[in-house]
């Protein structure tokens, strides 16, 4: 399995995934033609996408759908709530014509070669989910967008040959931000985003002896800094006796990784 983050952040979203021949974007929150071109820089070919599989309807996860739908075609997997709260920000009901394929949280899907085991996550949008995407021999583990971590987050995202976890924001700094207090609220509430120690005790919580990527990930640009997030991650790598280099920078878009 092959995978690259294209982007990540509070201004948008999109990640590849590839095995034998089956290609995959999970989330497509940034515009189509940022999109076109990180495919084209790792050598994919975004009218060869298998799917599209959104996290949740937020549009830092969603901006490009529209454009990719109409262009390529491409099938699209989300849940219901999803699905719903995307048509119903599309003008003259066009999204209700494309090519959804609906799937619940807790349930698992195959796409081509590769297998999307969806879990539920606490975040404030409709029906939003984590996923564990595997090939039959790497597992790659993707969990953003989520104000706590319940025991099923944990569950799906040991044993994994890569983590791709939050670390949305450093606490100091987003206290001091001049965001008003409600967003501040919202952003440290049980379904808003996971901090920078917040992921790192969920990394510790998963990390085992198979991990060989780790790719902290929805940095705030406001209120957190790469430095502080990879501090967080290989600190936790470290209290886990595993290798704190296995913490990637947030470089987007990402090298090709391979699992």
């Amino acid at each position: 399995m092959k995978f690259a983050v294209l982007a990540s952040s509070s201004a948008g979203n999109s990640t590849y995934v590839e095995s034998n021949g089956t290609a995959v974007l999970i989330d497509a929150g940034t515009n189509a033609k940022c999109i076109g071109a990180a495919l084209r820089a790792i050598g994919a070919d975004p009218a060869a996408l298998a799917g599209i599989c959104l996290t949740h309807d937020h549009t830092d996860h969603t901006s490009a759908v529209a454009v990719l739908e109409h262009r390529y075609r491409t099938p699209l997997y989300a849940t219901d709530g999803t699905i719903d709260v995307v048509c119903c920000g599309c003008a003259n009901d066009e999204g209700a014509d494309w090519p959804w394929v609906s799937f619940a949280p807790g349930s698992s899907f195959e796409i081509g070669a590769l297998r999307f085991e969806a879990f539920p996550v606490p975040h404030d949008a409709g029906d939003p989910v984590g996923f564990a995407v595997t090939d039959g021999r790497a597992r790659l583990g993707f969990a953003t967008d989520l104000g706590t971590v319940p025991e099923v987050v944990r569950h799906h995202l040991r044993d994994c040959d890569a983590l791709a976890i939050e670390f949305n924001h450093d606490p100091l700094m987003l206290e001091r931000s001049d965001r008003p207090r409600s967003l501040v609220q919202r952003i440290r509430g049980r379904s808003g985003h996971l901090s920078n120690e917040q992921g790192a005790e969920l990394l510790a919580a998963v990390a085992g002896p198979r991990l060989r990527h780790v790719l902290p990930m929805h940095l705030s640009g406001e209120c957190n800094r790469p430095d502080l997030a990879v501090a967080a991650a290989r600190d936790a790598l470290r209290g886990a006796g595993l290798d704190p280099d296995l913490v990637r920078e947030p470089a987007y878009p990402s090298p090709l990784y391979e699992i």
